[in-house]
């Protein structure tokens, strides 16, 4: 197939800039074909987490821009439905951002050379993470990391008296 049409990296080159403006970075951009139309999915993430209001601000804007004529080429004319998400839990943890975002969480790391480690994220920079393990603190450069995905972690409500 060649020629212009929809990609998720066109798409992504017409919308990064006035997103990032709104403080907002694209994570991921899915478009599957739905009978007649198209699901155009759009997953944003933001330090300090989403907010509704970030969701539907990202909506209008994305809108606005495949929307204008002068951006007809990157959509092309097939109809196209749009979701905007946000990241969710269950999406491996990939860029330094991700895992600063994700401070304090607990994560299951599975490590390159083999085996996995479960560990609350601390503090973390462009090349590696500190991960609290059984209360020692455990530098892991993101290049040893196969895979993360964060936790979900269920607390038992105290009840008042």
């Amino acid at each position: 197939m060649s020629g212009p049409g929809a990609t998720p990296s066109r798409i992504e080159a017409a919308l990064a800039d006035q997103l990032r403006a709104l403080g907002l970075d694209i994570e991921a951009i899915e478009l599957t074909p739905a009978g007649k139309r198209r699901v155009l999915r759009i997953a944003v993430d933001k330090d300090g987490g989403l907010t509704l209001d970030d969701v539907a601000d990202a909506t209008r804007t994305i809108n606005e821009i495949l929307d204008d004529p002068a951006n007809a080429s990157v959509m092309g004319e097939l109809p196209y439905t749009l979701e905007v998400t946000s990241r969710g839990v269950d999406r491996p943890l990939t860029l330094p951002r991700h895992w600063r975002r994700n401070r304090g969480r607990l994560v299951k790391v599975t490590l390159v050379e083999g085996g996995a480690v479960t560990g609350r994220i601390g503090g973390s920079d462009e090349d590696k993470v500190t991960l609290e393990i059984e209360g020692e603190e455990r530098p892991v450069a993101y290049a040893d990391i196969a895979k993360a995905l964060v936790q979900i972690e269920f607390k038992k409500i105290e009840e008042d008296d």
